[in-house]
Formats: structure tokens, C-alpha cells, sequence
């Protein structure tokens, strides 16, 4: 079957696999986050401490709870990825001075040196994912769009 006339079908059918927007986006999520894997591995860091490595490389000094709001993830999901990245000496846990409930996550001496080394991999990533600026751009700003509205039918269903 031709590769344009099978296409063609998929759309006829509301219930073809490739035809899924919800698999589209698994098989390319985990692909993207394949792709990371060699680029972090030397940093010693996965893909999930990474996200956290990049909201504290952005602000420095953030409480496990504003991590977790940040990257959408539940706090008891961060603890343990902030407890690898502490074993690694690139974050300290401190219990806030104004409020012993909060652990607050910064950046040691070691962990803001390796943003230096962190910030060749947005290009590297374009590079092993075939994108120049403008299309990473571009899809940014679609997912940006798909979040908003997902955030907003959750909130419909509230």
C-alpha cells in the first residue's frame, strides 16, 4: 500500500494508532528524552535531574515544593531526585530559616560551574534531533499551546 494512500486512511479513521495525538506525543517524548540520555550521562545526571539542574541554574535557591510546582511533578517525585543531585554536590538541602517545613535546594560551587558545561547541550540536542532555532521556536511555541490548553480543560474539570 502506498505510503500516501495509507495516510489517507489513518485520517478516515478517528481510531488509527498513528492518527493519535496522545501517540505521536509518548513515542516523540520518549524519544527526545532518549536522545538526552548520552548527552547527560557524562554530567552524571538523568533527564528528570537535569529539569531540576535547569530551574536552579535560573534562579539559584528555590524550595523543593516551587521545584516540583516548576516542573509540574509532586514533591515527594523531587526529594528523591534532589538527594541524587546532593550526592553528586551540585545542590544543598537547608531547612528555611522562617519556616523549618520548607527544604530549601541551592547550588553548591560545583553545581554552578557545571552549567558552564550544561550550556552546550541545547545545541547539541538540535543538532542529534536534525532542528535549527527557528524550529525549536516553532515547536516550542505548539506544545506551549497544547500545555495552556490541557491546563485550562483541567481547570474546566475542577
Amino acid at each position: 500500500m502506498l505510503e500516501s494512500q495509507r495516510s489517507t486512511e489513518q485520517l478516515d479513521n478517528p481510531l488509527a494508532l498513528e492518527a493519535q495525538i496522545c501517540f505521536a506525543l509518548a513515542v516523540a517524548s520518549r524519544g527526545v528524552i532518549g536522545a538526552y540520555r548520552s548527552v547527560l550521562e557524562p554530567l552524571g545526571l538523568t533527564h528528570p535531574q537535569y529539569l531540576v539542574m535547569l530551574a536552579l541554574w535560573q534562579r539559584e535557591r528555590l524550595p523543593v515544593r516551587e521545584i516540583a510546582r516548576l516542573l509540574r511533578l509532586e514533591p515527594a517525585t523531587v526529594s528523591p531526585l534532589v538527594k541524587r543531585l546532593e550526592a553528586l554536590d551540585y545542590v544543598t538541602k537547608t531547612r528555611s530559616g522562617s519556616d523549618e517545613r520548607i527544604v530549601e535546594v541551592t547550588l553548591t560551587a560545583t553545581g554552578r560551574e557545571l552549567r558552564r558545561t550544561a550550556e552546550a547541550i541545547p545545541g547539541t540536542m538540535m543538532a542529534k534531533l536534525g532542528m535549527d532555532v527557528d524550529g525549536v521556536r516553532e515547536l516550542h511555541a505548539v506544545m506551549q499551546k497544547i500545555i495552556a490548553s490541557v491546563d485550562a480543560a483541567a481547570e474546566a474539570d475542577d
